[in-house]
């Protein structure tokens, strides 16, 4: 798991992991709201929830500082991931 998130790069790791977790996940959700379809169980306990809450946060922070569209990255990345990425070479 990304411990912080001061680059880009860093941004788009902390997406790919949340996709090997097998989150379908948006950015401006919290993590404590994903819950497991099959067990209806909260994905995360309540530190781990906290702490993606504040890489995420940092995400948009680093994004901003670097004029980069955060739903953007995530969403390429997203389309790479499920075989759509002719989608995300707008």
């Amino acid at each position: 798991m990304v411990a912080e998130i001061n680059t880009i790069d860093d941004v788009k790791m902390f997406a790919h992991q949340l996709l090997d977790e097998k989150l379908n996940f948006h950015p401006d959700e919290s993590f404590e709201n994903y819950i497991d379809s099959k067990t209806h169980l909260p994905c995360y306990s309540a530190e781990e929830a906290q702490f993606r809450n504040h890489l995420m946060s940092r995400c948009f922070e680093v994004c901003d500082d670097f004029g980069v569209d955060i739903y953007e990255i995530m969403c390429d990345i997203f389309y790479e991931r499920v075989g759509f990425a002719n989608l995300a070479q707008r």
